[in-house]
């Protein structure tokens, strides 16, 4: 992964190096913050509010599930000195039953959340990479980069395109 990020560095250096020498202009480089512009924009809102209906949805379908455990856990802790090794042991099993029966459904309810966020954030995202290419070609950047990316490590904040990326984005709206 390391590797990978340093032959990304060197490539973007050798490119931009390469870029600078065949043209008069300066190099222009910007970055951008996606999951600010996400937050801020109206449609990035609205897919969060939905997922956050989403997810409270699913963690209701959960809950008595949990609700039942604990119950059922509480009744083992109380009662395992007056029950029988028998009962004790099927009580064991009812509640090693029931985690299970939990974590396969939290697996679906995560599963269908990452399927919902994708329905929601990906059309998002596509369209934010439009806007950020038009901003770019607008202003006269050579580059614009993702803040959230692992390779930028620093970057002056006046180079930084967020809020003309979201006036644009609202803008289309």
């Amino acid at each position: 992964m390391r590797i990978q990020k340093v032959i990304l560095l060197i490539a973007m250096a050798l490119l931009l190096g390469w870029g600078l020498g065949a043209t008069d202009d300066r190099a222009k480089i910007g970055f951008v913050d996606v999951e600010q512009v996400l937050a801020t924009v109206d449609q990035g809102k609205e897919a969060r509010e939905e997922l956050e209906r989403k997810s409270r949805a699913a963690q209701g379908r959960l809950a008595p599930l949990v609700e039942q455990i604990e119950s059922l856990q509480k009744e083992l802790k109380a009662k395992q000195f007056v029950m029988s090794e028998e009962a004790v042991r099927a009580k064991q099993l009812d509640l090693v039953e029931l985690k299970n029966r939990y974590e396969t459904k939290a697996k679906e309810e995560e599963g269908q959340f990452k399927i919902d966020q994708q329905r929601l954030i990906g059309p998002l995202i596509e369209k934010l990479e439009a806007v950020i290419k038009e901003v770019g070609r607008e202003n006269g950047y050579s580059m614009i980069l993702r803040i959230d990316a692992p390779s930028l490590v620093y970057a002056r904040e006046a180079l930084d395109t967020t809020d003309l990326v979201i006036k644009k984005f609202n803008g289309k709206n």
